[in-house]
């Protein structure tokens, strides 16, 4: 098959379009970038302003304290328990959800719509909510930071989207073959469904992992604290100094390449997840675009 010559506007826009998504891409890795480098960087370069993408004064030592600090590995191991058991709650309720809402036949259906759709427009508000986690007797528990954020209205609307656009013939036959409601969910739906429910789980994943209010409000036990909490200790309130487990630690020779080792270790693990779920991520992020 012969190439479809260029015309110069096709050639110009390609180019200024490459252009401004290298801008783009640019502007956006470069504050990972320089986190790198200062974490790998000797103190006096960053307090003199040098950092770039670039290393100075190359150095593990801050690595090395963050990574030995006690409370690290409990806290990590915390961050993964409420990140999986999390994401899997979401997307068990979510679709739970969904699958009745995409059907027309459900008596109710615009009453549900319409009561799913509230919290997106109206919250409850802070105090409401730490009532109501305290009186259900889930502070200081893991149900206190997967129950009240379990479900989020926009992706139960985009799951059920999804599932609408599956053809009803699917289902019909799955009925004629004698398969409950369940079944057909678990055995047609799923199935055709993962590209969607990939990319769900991966938004519910990330808001999970780098969540740090709720512990902060529900969680007084530090056993219980997630790694953002210590990130948070970190970065926001200076507490460098229980990082320094050497009494003959000088502060100020490591405290800043200490608060960038933290985002590091703290961001890396999520980022890490993303190239293995990347294919459906794409395939997740166009669904609604094309209904067949």
């Amino acid at each position: 098959m012969p190439l479809r010559r260029l015309t110069w506007g096709s050639l110009i826009f390609n180019t200024l379009n490459m252009l401004f998504l290298g801008l783009v891409v640019a502007i956006t890795i470069y504050p990972f970038l320089y986190v790198l480098a200062a974490s790998l960087s000797e103190q006096i370069y960053i307090s003199q302003g040098k950092i770039g993408i670039i290393p100075m004064g190359f150095q593990l030592e801050a690595y090395k304290r963050v990574i030995e600090f006690p409370m690290l590995g409990r806290a990590y191991f915390n961050t993964v328990v409420y990140t999986v058991l999390g994401t899997a709650v979401s997307l068990f309720l979510t679709v739970l959800a969904a699958y009745p809402l995409s059907k027309k036949e459900v008596p109710g259906r615009n009453l549900l719509t319409g009561f799913i759709l509230l919290p997106m427009l109206f919250s409850g508000g802070l105090i409401p909510t730490y009532l109501v986690v305290n009186a259900l007797e889930m502070r200081n528990t893991i149900w206190a930071i997967i129950i009240p954020t379990a479900v989020a209205s926009f992706y139960v609307f985009i799951q059920r989207t999804f599932f609408e656009q599956i053809p009803a013939e699917l289902e019909d036959a799955a009925r004629i073959d004698g398969c409950s409601a369940i079944q057909t969910l678990l055995r047609i739906y799923l199935p055709l469904s993962v590209p969607s429910l990939v990319t769900i789980g991966l938004f519910y994943a990330v808001n999970q992992w780098n969540s740090f209010f709720p512990a902060m409000i529900y969680l007084n036990d530090e056993n219980l604290f997630p790694v953002q909490i210590l990130l948070r200790d970190i970065v926001i309130q200076n507490q460098t100094d229980q990082v320094m487990v050497d009494v003959h630690d000088d502060k100020n020779l490591l405290s800043e390449s200490i608060k960038y080792a933290t985002l590091i270790v703290a961001t890396l693990p999520i980022l890490l997840v993303y190239p293995f779920i990347q294919k459906y991520f794409v395939q997740g992020s166009m669904m609604g675009s094309i209904k067949g």
